[in-house]
């Protein structure tokens, strides 16, 4: 059979929303990468946020869990108590006590429920209010929950999504696979990345006059990509904006154990029970994963979906699509129950625990910092410091002359430039582009997550390429 006469090939044998969806975070310049490291040349791959990749190291504790439930006839060992710590094996033994069939059996599509259990605690004394097993869906990563219930809220292709921009393009794929329609609302660059409730009102009535039904925003806090934590009076204005709008929020707070600066992580769910009555028909789903934070197991996806205020029969629909795939993986759940109820001071793995988490946070926020203040220094550069998260997204000034030379490459001016930082230095980052941006603006995302020593090599070669760029693509001076 010939290549033309294939059912799946591009000329109208594939889905369309599959061949248009768009993932920059692994697109163009991570295919270059990868290029360039089969080749044998160093590349330092900032583009994603996936920490033990870079040289983070994994906390004991869970991989001592995971260890023993694997492979429970080392609990039975005479030896087992000379090798792991005694609450490890506590809580191998209880959680396998909650779990027919052990790590290797399906487990409840919504996931284990003495793990749900677990989550639910959690919430509760991060929030200070309760929170209800029964609405805590464990999922494979964020992404999948995310994923499920973006499916659940689009119906047609007159339901829209609003996203922030600039967004993580998870969200915009996702939107795109499943025929809804992206509303792009613009997070202000010049206050700290914040919300701004006038341009959510523009957009949203300039979307209602063409006929589509806004079903829901999109929230990340802390931002991806833009590192910013969010004030509460911001928050508490969209709670009330969302009400007053009918639609849902879906607050992704992924990496709310990564806050650097002065002002604290506060949960949405913590913001509507607080307003009690007033928020009390709020739909609302939060997110959270085992990939950030200070855990950083992003193979093992991990991850849950708290829904609040949505109505019993969406859940019940919401269960069926979660059924679809059986469950998600145990060691995921497993690794997730430990995030939220990890060993307290008294415990035998606590010290260890603590000095791991400690070391690993006190690294990440000074990596945050270096990185703000590098690339403040750059003439043509500015970058909000790294509040939370795992990233910087600088706003570059491109020369006329190197937009005009992407241009003649078919490139974006940001491609252009990430494409010769890469080539130039190693580092492989994101076009913000990817992310969206205001027109006429020019930013790329880096993480902040390999380790100090690579990261001070990485700025140091980071400053000459951006010196030598600027220089390369300037109007020569004018002689008098």
């Amino acid at each position: 059979m010939s290549e033309t006469n294939k059912v799946l090939q591009p000329d109208g044998g594939l889905n369309e929303n599959v061949v248009k969806a768009e993932y920059a975070v692994r697109g163009k310049l991570y295919l270059e990468a990868q290029k360039r490291e089969s080749e044998g040349k160093e590349v330092i791959f900032t583009n994603i946020g996936n920490p033990q990749s870079l040289g983070q190291t994994p906390i004991t504790f869970p991989r001592q869990v995971l260890a023993l439930m694997t492979c429970p006839m080392l609990l039975e060992h005479e030896n087992v108590g000379t090798i792991f710590p005694e609450d490890a094996i506590a809580r191998a033994k209880e959680y396998l006590a909650h779990m027919h069939g052990g790590t290797g059996a399906y487990q409840d599509s919504r996931g284990n429920m003495h793990i749900r259990e677990d989550v639910a605690k959690f919430i509760e004394r991060r929030d200070g209010f309760p929170a209800d097993a029964e609405h805590i869906f464990l999922s494979d990563g964020a992404s999948v929950a995310i994923q499920r219930c973006l499916q659940l809220t689009i119906r047609s292709e007159k339901d829209a999504i609003l996203l922030p921009i600039p967004q993580y393009p998870l969200y915009s794929a996702t939107i795109q696979l499943l025929g809804g329609k992206q509303l792009s609302y613009y997070l202000l660059e010049d206050d700290e990345w914040s919300l701004d409730i006038e341009g959510l009102n523009k957009t949203v009535s300039e979307a209602r006059a063409e006929g589509f039904n806004v079903r829901a925003i999109v929230v990340i806090n802390p931002g991806n990509p833009t590192g910013q934590v969010l004030s509460k009076d911001n928050m508490v204005s969209l709670v009330h904006w969302a009400l007053e709008n009918n639609v849902v929020i879906f607050a992704d707070e992924v990496y709310q154990e990564n806050i650097y600066g002065k002002k604290p992580f506060v949960s949405f769910k913590q913001v509507v029970s607080e307003l009690g009555t007033d928020a009390e028909d709020v739909e609302l789903f939060s997110f959270h994963s085992v990939s950030k934070g200070v855990f950083g197991e992003c193979g093992r996806r991990g991850g849950y979906v708290e829904s609040t205020h949505i109505h019993p029969e969406a859940l019940a629909q919401l269960y069926k699509l979660f059924s679809v795939s059986l469950c998600s993986n145990v060691d995921g759940m497993i690794t997730t129950g430990i995030m939220c109820n990890p060993p307290k001071e008294g415990d035998a793995s606590y010290p260890l625990y603590h000095n791991e988490c400690d070391t690993i946070f006190q690294s990440l926020k000074r990596r945050a910092q270096k990185l703000s203040t590098t690339l403040n220094e750059l003439d043509g550069i500015s970058c909000n410091h790294v509040e939370g998260a795992m990233y910087a997204f600088p706003q570059v000034e491109i020369p006329k002359l190197a937009v005009e030379a992407a241009e003649k490459e078919g490139e974006k001016p940001d491609s252009f430039y990430c494409l010769r930082l890469l080539h130039a230095t190693g580092m492989c980052v994101v076009p913000g582009s990817g992310f969206g941006q205001r027109d006429g603006t020019f930013h790329f995302r880096t993480t902040i997550l390999p380790q100090e020593d690579v990261v001070d090599r990485m700025l140091e070669s980071f400053k000459e390429f951006h010196i030598a760029f600027i220089k390369e693509f300037s109007y020569p001076s004018s002689k008098m």
